[in-house]
């Protein structure tokens, strides 16, 4: 009697999302990527439909004051100036899209005013075509202002803009709304708040197709096992039928770069970029396993290890 293998089939399904549009949409992007799809636990095949794997975003910040001493030597002069930070994301780091995140923005910082960013983003677009998120500083007041110009400016490109919070949306959902953008959702390590964000943006006139989730991605060694298992309840809420659950997941993974194990001077533990770049390949893994749609990271040779991996998992060599 021949063994048949055990399949799980689920009832739901992850919606698709669109990032980008390309001059046939109305825009200038190089690609009009997609994201979600599935029917199913990530990269089990055998039983279910996993129509595109999880896209790379490499995060390009506007302030060298948040990026790491060890990355600025590793990155090169590229990460001092954001143009061309995102340039080589484009034509040599294997980037699927870029996230710019707007910190200068912060008013207790540099305080750099809305006009000058959206100068940057407009920069950015016709110097780099990869389709693009779009992050402010966190401040509601400041990104709201920011947010709006943002939008305005990239009338077409089909962007997605966060961060949308509980206490902290409306502003940034209507932006999104005005030209045609999606919006990221946040929440922060709850299933519950996750589903009250999509509630409050779908209540708001957001449409479910422009909406992607990030439930916060805790790096190896500063949470990640709890992370793990928010992301993998969302998805199989999600897969089980619950239609409020089935956006795809964006998570920031270039958080590994934040844990003090991972760069901290000890030859003993050996090179510290070296561990980074595995700190961030383990953490952007985990979050694919676990349902990420897309993952944000920061390192060239970490992004080599991960679609590596990802290739071999869904098959391939």
């Amino acid at each position: 009697m021949g063994f048949e293998l055990p399949k799980e089939k689920f009832g739901g399904r992850i919606k698709e999302v669109a990032i980008g549009a390309t001059k046939d949409q109305g825009g200038t992007r190089s690609a009009r990527l997609m994201a979600g799809g599935s029917n199913g636990l990530p990269f089990l095949k055998f039983e279910s439909e996993m129509p595109h794997l999880p896209l790379v975003a490499m995060d390009v910040v506007d302030t060298v004051r948040m990026v790491p001493e060890q990355l600025q030597e590793s990155m090169g002069a590229a990460v001092k100036d954001p143009l061309e930070w995102a340039k080589k994301c484009e034509a040599e780091w294997g980037a699927d899209l870029c996230v710019l995140k707007l910190q200068s923005a912060n008013p207790e910082e540099e305080d750099r005013p809305a006009e000058e960013l959206e100068g940057l983003v407009d920069k950015m677009l016709k110097s780099m075509a990869l389709p693009m998120v779009v992050y402010g500083c966190g401040f509601e007041e400041k990104d709201a202002k920011v947010m709006e110009k943002v939008s305005n400016i990239a009338k077409g490109e089909r962007l997605f803009l966060g961060l949308a919070e509980e206490k902290a949306y409306k502003s940034i959902a209507a932006a999104s709304m005005a030209n045609g953008h999606g919006i990221v959702a946040f929440s922060n390590l709850d299933i519950n708040l996750a589903k009250q964000m999509n509630i409050l943006l779908l209540d708001f006139g957001t449409k479910p197709e422009n909406i992607m989730m990030d439930p916060l991605m805790a790096p190896l060694g500063m949470g990640l096992e709890y992370s793990y298992s928010n992301i993998e309840r969302l998805r199989l809420g999600a897969l089980s039928g619950d239609p409020v659950l089935q956006m795809p997941m964006i998570c920031d993974c270039s958080c590994a770069w934040n844990v003090p194990e991972a760069l901290e001077d000890n030859p003993e533990h050996g090179s510290a970029e070296l561990r980074g770049v595995y700190w961030e390949a383990m953490t952007a893994l985990s979050a694919a396993v676990a349902g990420a749609d897309v993952v944000i990271m920061r390192h060239p040779r970490s992004i080599v290890m991960f679609r590596e991996t990802i290739n071999v998992l869904a098959g391939g060599e």
